[in-house]
């Protein structure tokens, strides 16, 4: 109101030099410093010979102050001349924030400037004092409440300003307490234990979760209302929030005041309205039963699953609502599903983005949705976890976009997010097990963008040098057929590695086989040639060793086959979070060789998340090899050996099972386990997807030819790991406790492995 009184002042006091028409000779403009005469003249809505009204000066006038140039604005008549007299506004020459360290200086100029306040936009009184009112506001969100912003105005030559902004943040505001008021079914620590404000505690330093924040308490707040909506509360309410601050501005004091109402169970659950698919399967879908609690949670994961089948069939835009009919003197709740499927969709095209690298083909003969089909979000979802388990993306991500002007098609939109998938490299690591790694290895997975997996490489370490050879099509054939073949030279010296004293010459090759027979199990058959050249040392002590020489010889000609089956429902070939990889292989050294024996193994390793920031994974290895045949036992430099960072860490690689001269012989039968707690990194907000932490506990050893399994010989270990994904290769990290150990083990407390070995 004051504005507008403050306008028509002015208009009347400008336009009293015009009170009587006339024809314009001239226009004149007096008064301009920066501002081009130019410039007023747009603005101007009359000309040379036009008549002059006083409906037009109040017009000039009010577009000129439209315009906020001016502070201003006069017009008058000189002998048939149009004369504007005008006070120009400054311009801002500069702009200084001092104090801010909160606020990221450019992020706010950038804002600021988006609101016109900016060097070389004109200065106005009104807009630095909605700056003032933001910065204090942006300062509350963030809890310092106790912030001071002063601005300063220094007048400069040629109508220009420069503008200093001081402020003095303070400190955030503590929480001191947080008080729940009307809470009688539930402890008010029970309450709070989920709420991300706290009072503070050893490590707050560090979370600052005893911070007040206006949307911390907003997201608790909600979390208490679900919390009593999952037991059955369903009249819960949060009546008022107090949320009141000391004098110096550094200590809040929260209390909540809340009506918990009654609890309510189920009456009946029914379904209503277009039930296209069989009443009773989508009934087996509902996770919430008769005499059942009421919660809110078990509603909503039944409204998905209901909605999920539905989509499965084509109705990809099926809605299901769940309704309440509350009974409260009974507190009983009749809970009934409305179903409208929708029309059913089918899909015009799949459009993938983002594979700049990797060729469509590849892509799409993962796809398990096909074009011009019905949409499935089972098949879609199918689609997008066979793309993320090939190993080539970092992320997958899948639209579901509406085609316009059609209501029964849809476009999937596939975004994929490429990772390195091949490296050239050169360079040293470092590993307990294998010592100093001098390595020069190709290695492409998806070759040229193909999908094809490609090696070639030479890796030298104390334990192993090893030249390698090795590719595979995982398409050989359009039903999934992969074939592959690969070659090697191996040079083993087993004492580098805790084994007993020995040295190999092995060279060879393979080829190989894999048929998928369902969306996640395939077997694969190989067939293989070793030549492996034996040689023990002068002073060797283990007589089994001379023993198996001069029984068998020391240069071998071998002949495997091998067969096995393996299955994978993991989220992610790397890191996973869910999801089961198993593999069972048996392999074989047929009579067309030197020796006969044979080697059973099964591997599984299992994830599934606790919460959306914990996984549990489980993991499983065993195996049993034995000889037949001309070969009375199984050939010692093929026998299973455990502990170390890859089997049961805590423990030197290699060294566990049966000893001799101290020296780890191995043995015939494995058997390996472990749980772990995978878990983000801690005060970190941010998710690291190439980083993993956690809490282990191992478990294994291996049983020599001559010994029983005997669960009192197992070797277990707790501790904490860490494996980074890094350009390099994979690095591992881990600190170990062994338990049950004995007098002959060999403990390694923290052990690690920087960069891969072959």
């Amino acid at each position: 109101m004051k504005k507008l009184l403050n306008t028509l002042v002015l208009l009347l006091l400008s336009v009293t030099a015009v009170a009587d028409s006339f024809i314009i000779k001239d226009i004149r403009v007096e008064g301009l410093q920066r501002i081009s005469a130019g410039t007023v003249f747009n603005f101007l809505s009359v000309k040379v010979g036009d008549e002059m009204t006083d409906k037009d000066a109040k017009s000039i006038i009010r577009a000129l102050f439209k315009s906020k140039y001016f502070n201003d604005v006069e017009v008058e008549q000189q002998d048939n001349i149009l004369v504007i007299k005008v006070n120009e506004r400054p311009a801002i020459s500069s702009i200084e924030l001092i104090g801010n360290k909160d606020i990221d200086s450019n992020e706010l100029l950038k804002s600021l400037s988006r609101i016109g306040f900016a060097e070389g936009q004109v200065y106005q009184q009104a807009t630095l004092e909605k700056v003032e009112l933001e910065l204090q506001r942006q300062y509350f969100s963030r809890g310092k409440y106790g912030v001071v912003i002063e601005s300063d105005v220094t007048p400069l030559s040629r109508n220009r300003v420069a503008i200093r902004i001081t402020m003095a943040e303070g400190v955030v505001a503590k929480i001191s307490s947080i008080n729940i008021v009307g809470n009688t079914a539930f402890d008010e620590d029970d309450l709070l234990i989920d709420f991300e404000s706290t009072t503070g505690g050893i490590l707050s330093r560090f979370t600052k979760d005893n911070q007040y924040s206006r949307q911390k308490l907003s997201a608790d707040l909600e979390t208490l209302r679900s919390y009593y909506l999952d037991r059955g509360y369903v009249d819960f309410v949060v009546e008022s929030t107090q949320v009141s601050i000391t004098d110096d501005k550094k200590q809040m004091f929260i209390t909540i005041n809340i009506s918990e109402g009654e609890k309510y169970s189920i009456k009946e659950v029914r379904l209503a309205g277009d039930l296209i698919v069989p009443e009773h399967e989508l009934f087996d879908l509902v996770t919430i039963k008769k005499d059942a609690i009421f919660s809110r949670q078990a509603i909503t994961e039944s409204t998905e699953l209901l909605t999920d089948r539905l989509g499965n069939d084509g109705y990809a835009f099926a809605n299901v609502n769940a309704v309440p009919d509350i009974d409260r003197e009974q507190q009983e709740v009749t809970l009934t599903f409305f179903v409208d499927p929708g029309r059913r969709a089918y899909v015009r095209r799949i459009n993938i983005a983002g594979n700049s690298k990797t060729r469509d083909e590849v892509l799409r003969r993962e796809m398990r949705q096909q074009e011009a089909a019905w949409i499935s979000t089972k098949h879609v979802e199918q689609s997008r976890v066979r793309i993320k388990r090939l190993g080539y993306f970092d992320d997958v991500n899948v639209e579901t976009i509406p085609v316009p002007g059609t209501a029964d098609q849809v476009d999937l939109d596939f975004n994929v997010s490429e990772t390195p998938s091949g490296s050239l490299s050169a360079g040293l690591g470092f590993s307990q097990s294998d010592g100093l790694i001098f390595n020069a290895n190709i290695s492409q997975k998806n070759f040229l963008g193909s999908g094809k997996h490609i090696n070639f490489g030479f890796n030298n370490s104390s334990v192993n040098t090893v030249y390698s050879f090795g590719y595979t099509n995982p398409f050989a054939t359009v039903d999934g057929i992969s074939q592959g073949f690969s070659a090697f030279y191996r040079q083993t010296d087993a004492e580098e590695a805790n084994i007993a004293n020995f040295n190999t010459d092995v060279w060879g090759g393979a080829i190989s086989f894999g048929i998928p027979i369902s969306e996640i199990n395939r077997i694969h058959l190989s067939f293989g040639y070793e030549n492996t050249e034996l040689n023990l040392p002068s002073d060797n002590t283990i007589q089994r060793y001379q023993d198996f020489i001069d029984r068998e010889g020391d240069d071998f000609n071998t002949v495997t086959m091998t067969l096995g089956w393996s299955s994978d429902t993991r989220n992610s070939a790397i890191l996973p979070t869910s999801g089961m990889s198993q593999r069972l292989t048996a392999e074989i050294a047929i009579p067309l060789g030197s020796l006969q024996y044979y080697k059973l193994r099964y591997k599984n390793t299992w994830y599934s998340p606790i919460t959306d920031s914990l996984t549990l994974a489980l993991k499983g290895d065993i195996g049993y090899a034995d000889g037949y045949g001309d070969t009375d036992e199984l050939p010692f430099f093929e026998n299973y050996y455990a502990g170390g960072i890859r089997s049961v860490r805590g423990f030197k690689s290699n060294t566990l099972g049966v000893r001799e001269d101290d020296q780890a012989l191995g043995g015939n039968l494995l058997v390996t386990g472990g749980a772990e707690i995978i878990f983000p990194i801690p005060f970190l907000k941010q998710k690291l997807k190439s980083f993993r932490l956690s809490a282990f506990t191992d478990i294994g050893n291996v049983y020599d030819v001559n010994e029983d399994f005997d669960a009192g010989l197992l070797r277990y270990s707790v501790g904490l790991s860490a494996i980074w994904i890094s350009p390099f290769g994979a690095l591992s990290f881990s600190i170990a406790e062994p338990f049950n150990d004995q007098n002959d083990d060999e403990v390694e407390n923290f052990q690690f492995s920087l960069g891969s070995t072959f």
